[in-house]
């Protein structure tokens, strides 16, 4: 079967640059990586056939006898992996510290310098602590440079060993046929040394687990899902790379007043039928101390009043929601006998007035009336048929 052109392999125009060739093919080998695809054959297919395209494109004299014969101008100069070497230098070394964070240090890995993982803590938060700020300290667990060895991973007065399987390179090479694969070295690891007397504190590993405690402060108005960076707080870099980072993500616990919105809080006020009817004045609780409410005569359950400026100052910006309180109208429990013919005076009362007094009543009524009155008429139509 015919090779595709390498250029569109790619995806890329003949005349394209190095940069946008170099671009595109890292986008595309991190895409069908082996290792992002373990069980999916065809992308396996076609990292191989990324790879051999850029090695070809990459190579200005390749490129030149490609552009002007084809495939049959560099048939003779590939190799599968090899080219220039052989082995996974080049292009694909480019696109291997992309993906893993690797550092090739002129053709071999051994010795060479990593930068250790970000680590994320869970900080749970009262709502009162998210909206004022607070300052927090915590405990994380965590990998850090072993003090006995100094991060060498070996016992005190010895030292680590060249590897002899790769002479000190941390990858070896195998010949398949015509290929020339170049991996990392089983017996080392990619260190490039082996330890024969591992230190008895970190077992050779040159990093021990730690808790340290640390003092977070948190600013006011943070909300679920927000994150805190703690640079070079997370664990320690291998071979003498950089740390990584802590970040500590918020989570708000339940309130028993509040519920949050972004930067509005929302509760729920019973109140009185009667207080409902005739109006008044509520006491109503926010997070900076209670405040009134004037509720006006007539107030139906449900009704949602919006108090400007009592909500939560936003973290990211100088904003301040508001709070929304909805009227729950309480029916009264537990009643005397006296309570009860009060109330049954007070309906007597209210059913002279009909439909004044109970507007939805009366509404929800007529509606019911209408639908009954089309059901009975539909019935009767079908019975004379």
């Amino acid at each position: 079967m015919a090779k595709q052109d390498y250029y569109e392999t790619l995806g890329v125009a003949k005349g394209c640059s190095d940069a946008d060739l170099k671009k595109s093919y890292r986008r595309m080998a991190m895409k069908y990586h082996p290792d992002r695809n373990p069980d999916d054959s065809e992308a396996i297919v076609k990292f191989k056939e990324v790879k051999e395209a850029y090695e070809i494109l990459s190579d200005s004299q390749k490129r030149a006898a490609y552009d002007q014969f084809g495939h049959a101008g560099v048939d003779g100069s590939q190799g599968g992996f090899g080219g220039g070497g052989g082995g996974f230098g080049g292009g694909f070394g480019d696109i291997f510290e992309d993906i893993f964070g690797g550092s090739r240090g002129g053709g071999s890995r051994a010795n060479s310098a990593y930068r250790g993982s970000d680590l994320q803590y869970n900080l749970e938060l009262t709502l009162e602590e998210a909206v004022f700020g607070t300052t927090v300290d915590i405990r994380v667990p965590s990998k850090q440079t072993c003090e006995t060895c100094d991060g060498s991973g070996a016992k005190e007065g010895s030292s680590p060993e060249t590897c002899n399987t790769c002479q000190g390179q941390g990858q070896v090479r195998i010949q398949q046929g015509f290929f020339s694969v170049q991996q990392t070295c089983p017996h080392c690891n990619g260190a490039g040394t082996q330890i024969s007397d591992p230190c008895n504190d970190c077992h050779g590993e040159g990093r021990v687990e730690q808790k340290k405690t640390l003092e977070v402060k948190i600013p006011e108005g943070v909300d679920t899902g927000d994150r805190i960076r703690l640079s070079g707080e997370g664990e320690a870099g291998i071979n003498g790379g950089p740390a990584g980072d802590l970040y500590v993500q918020m989570h708000l616990k339940d309130h028993e007043i509040f519920v949050r919105d972004e930067n509005d809080l929302h509760c729920e006020m019973p109140v009185p039928f009667t207080q409902a009817a005739i109006g008044g004045t509520l006491k109503v609780p926010t997070l900076s101390g209670e405040v009134n409410l004037k509720i006006p005569p007539e107030t139906q359950s449900g009704k949602v009043f919006r108090l400007r400026g009592k909500g939560v100052k936003s973290v990211r910006s100088s904003m301040t929601g508001d709070l929304l309180c909805k009227i729950n109208v309480e029916t009264p429990v537990n009643l005397t006998s006296k309570q009860k013919k009060l109330l049954e005076q007070f309906q007597a009362a209210l059913d002279k007035g009909g439909e004044k007094h109970s507007p939805q009543q009366h509404g929800w009524g007529n509606k019911a009336k209408s639908f009954f009155d089309d059901v009975k008429g539909w019935f009767e139509g079908e019975s004379e048929k």
